[in-house]
């Protein structure tokens, strides 16, 4: 069965989320500690390879008018390298308020400050692809 993989692009880390096969809901897979471009295409190659990915989401973190600043442009380099080097289709989800939910969501389950720096991505990979799979 092919899979729909979600990312959480940043400067350090990389959230990574799976649908189930199913393509009803999302969970997080792991997060990838962004050393060099080349580095993590490597990564992203064997987990595309492992699910079985049909298609990838990522999210695009807009400002709050809407337009593009540095981190939606370094989201997009992310998106079209993984569309170009693997041939996949890549679309772009709004992701503006994915951290501050995904926060949200460590609060509320206890988890400490200290331990939300190492599940956040992957948290808000899993709600930028659960977007995604609620809108088709």
């Amino acid at each position: 069965m092919e899979r729909i993989m979600g990312f959480d692009v940043g400067t350090k880390r990389i959230g990574v989320a799976v649908s189930d096969p199913l393509g009803f809901t999302a969970q997080g897979v792991m997060t990838i500690e962004r050393i060099g471009m080349k580095k993590d295409m490597l990564e992203i190659e064997e987990l595309l390879e492992k699910y079985h990915v049909k298609k990838v989401v990522v999210g695009m973190p807009k400002n709050m008018n809407g337009t593009i600043g540095p981190s939606g442009e370094m989201a997009q380099k992310v998106g079209e390298k993984i569309k170009n080097k693997f041939n996949i289709e890549v679309i772009y989800v709004d992701e503006r308020l994915s951290t501050v939910s995904a926060e949200r969501v460590l609060i509320q389950g206890n988890v400490r400050r200290e331990d939300r720096k190492k599940y956040i991505d992957k948290v808000a990979a899993t709600y930028i692809l659960q977007t995604y799979l609620d809108s088709i």
